[in-house]
């Protein structure tokens, strides 16, 4: 070559040599960061990809912490409950112990309710103090709130879990629709003028049976219908029915205390009577000498699905909608002309996202009622605050019976309420956490799989580079001298 204006070699070494010390470059800040991907030149395709993975693993952590965070606040009413469901325990051994009347004075019975009013107090204290970061959980800050109510048709509700959409105003319609309604168990003794007629025989005998026990009852011929009703009355608690007088001649009519097909009425009559019987199905129907009558449960639709029934409560149980029904006997019971009633679920329950995506889908409500004494009890049992002093169900002078069964139900409250955090911490929570974490481990793995850097390949890809650098730069040295040949022509 005798050419120095232009060293064709020396251009095509440094090309070389600079593409050599890119994938030098390229390869050592792989192995310094770790990552396949340092920008998007490196993959642009990869960057995408793996930074939508980056934004997954990052909500399916954020829906970790949440589940986590809900299971927290469950252990914290969990823990409110428990100690409440202890101090019912122990008032109502106090109310069993009062019951033994004889050998129980007052100024005993003044101390137990003493006792009584203390454990009543410190319920209310637990319900409107147990919280998780100052928020209220048992004072019924996450009970729902209805609209439109009709207490004509529904006795009571109780709704459990409800997702109501967060625009604003939203709220979740429930339509109860009245299929078939629910029934006592039913039995007629037929009379004879208004009067029971022994033929002769001086008196009759029925053995009755209800769901509560059994009784006897011996009649004298001529014995009114009205005393006949009234003498099974007079054991109605005891035995679980009630009569009434029914028809134009006032047959007498024996139903079951409550409705269902759990409940019954048994009449068999065990004196013979001359060869007459009294009992029968209907009170036209024919005489025999026993009958069990059954009670039926209610039909109802609750928003087009068929509910679970149990006499006049009905529930549906879905995905996001948990509905308990308590229906009226005017509405649901033996005579009630059926229809549809709709209230509303406008608010309330206890939030939570459990899902990487926030929207209705992954949100979970769940409610949680008021444990105060004034909503713990029934209507028909009567509540926790009828037992404390000067109440109609106090232990110096008020109804044990009615206050033992007012405990009876705030237990099976508190006991329902306890099951049902349960439930949701151990099926809804942890099996969300466990769904949770094996998805952010695949995510995570599609994730490496994508942008992290083999150092093994890079690695081999380094000492490649070194070496060919190197003989780029040996090779540049080289070019670079190859033109100064040509001194050589001018000596």
């Amino acid at each position: 070559m005798s050419r120095i204006n232009l060293n064709l070699g020396s251009m095509v070494a440094q090309r070389v040599l600079a593409s050599q010390n890119m994938d030098l470059s390229k390869t050592l800040g792989r192995l310094a960061t770790g990552l396949r991907i340092n920008r998007g030149a490196d993959d642009p395709a990869g960057l995408i990809a793996s930074e939508n993975l980056r934004a997954e693993k990052t909500a399916i952590n954020a829906a970790i912490n949440n589940a986590e965070r809900a299971e927290q606040v469950v252990n914290v009413a969990e823990g409110g409950l428990q100690e409440i469901s202890n101090m019912l325990v122990e008032m109502q051994g106090l109310v069993g112990s009062m019951a033994n009347e004889a050998g129980v004075s007052r100024e005993e019975k003044e101390a137990n309710q003493l006792q009584i009013d203390s454990i009543l107090q410190t319920i209310d204290r637990i319900a409107n103090s147990t919280s998780f970061q100052g928020i209220k959980l048992l004072n019924g800050n996450f009970d729902y709130t209805l609209s439109n109510d009709d207490s004509s048709v529904v006795a009571d509700v109780q709704i459990n879990s409800a997702k109501i959409p967060d625009a604003a105003g939203s709220n979740i319609p429930v339509n109860v629709t009245l299929v078939d309604s629910a029934s006592t168990g039913t039995v007629y003794l037929l009379d004879n003028a208004g009067a029971l007629s022994a033929n002769g025989d001086g008196q009759v005998t029925f053995e009755i049976a209800g769901t509560e026990g059994t009784q006897q009852f011996t009649f004298a011929d001529g014995t009114m219908n009205s005393a006949v009703v009234a003498a099974i009355n007079t054991f109605s608690e005891a035995i679980g029915v009630s009569a009434s007088l029914s028809g134009v001649s006032n047959e007498i009519r024996i139903d079951s205390s409550n409705y269902g097909s759990d409940q019954f009425v048994r009449v068999k009559q065990l004196s013979t009577n001359g060869g007459s019987n009294y009992v029968a199905s209907t009170g036209n129907g024919a005489a025999i000498s026993e009958y069990k009558g059954a009670g039926v449960d209610s039909e109802v639709n609750i928003n087009g699905i068929r509910a679970t029934t149990d006499g006049l409560t009905a529930r549906v149980a879905s995905e996001g909608f948990d509905v308990s029904l308590d229906l009226t006997s005017v509405y649901a019971g033996n005579n009630a002309l059926g229809g549809t009633s709709t209230f509303y679920i406008t608010g309330g329950g206890a939030d939570f996202n459990l899902g990487p995506a926030v929207n209705l889908s992954n949100k979970v409500s769940l409610g949680i009622q008021t444990v105060t004494t004034g909503s713990l009890g029934s209507t028909s049992g009567g509540f926790l605050d009828d037992i404390k002093a000067g109440g109609d169900s106090n232990v110096v002078n008020g109804d044990l019976g009615r206050a033992q069964t007012a405990i009876t139900d705030a237990i099976k409250q508190v006991t329902s309420m306890r099951g049902r955090l349960g439930a949701f911490q151990k099926n809804t929570v942890g099996s969300t956490i466990s769904s949770l974490s094996i998805a952010l481990e695949n995510t995570s793995a599609a994730e490496s799989s994508i942008r992290d850097a083999d150092f093994a390949l890079e690695t081999a890809n380094l000492t490649r580079a070194q070496i060919l650098s190197q003989a780029a730069t040996q090779v540049l040295s080289l070019a670079n001298s190859q033109p100064q040949a040509v001194l050589s022509l001018l000596r």
